[in-house]
């Protein structure tokens, strides 16, 4: 292997390790995020998810589905997807009894 080729794949593998960490640090923050002063709602009154989206505010005036970010980082497509489900508003109750 030219050692061209092997500093390219030490910059990929970086590159990857980096983007891993992003994602690491992002998931780790999304639970802290809550009990942080500038969170806008009570800290007890959020119920983490996790997936699609990380939780969901139940406030005494409304219900809100919260995603958090950090970084440059995006909705991804699934969550893309709620955000436009819950702005159309197409969420529904329902009960089930067993």
């Amino acid at each position: 292997m030219s050692k061209s080729a092997r500093l390219q794949k030490l910059i990929e593998q970086l590159q990857f390790d980096l983007k891993s960490c992003q994602v690491k640090y992002g998931k780790a923050w999304e639970k802290f995020v809550p009990f942080m002063k500038s969170f806008p709602y009570n800290p007890n009154d959020f119920k983490f998810i996790g997936e699609p989206i990380d939780g969901i505010v139940f406030d005494p005036n409304k219900i809100v589905f919260l995603e958090v970010k950090t970084g440059k980082s995006q909705l991804s497509q699934k969550q893309k997807n709620v955000k436009e489900l819950v702005e159309k508003k197409k969420v529904e109750w329902e009960e089930i009894r067993y």
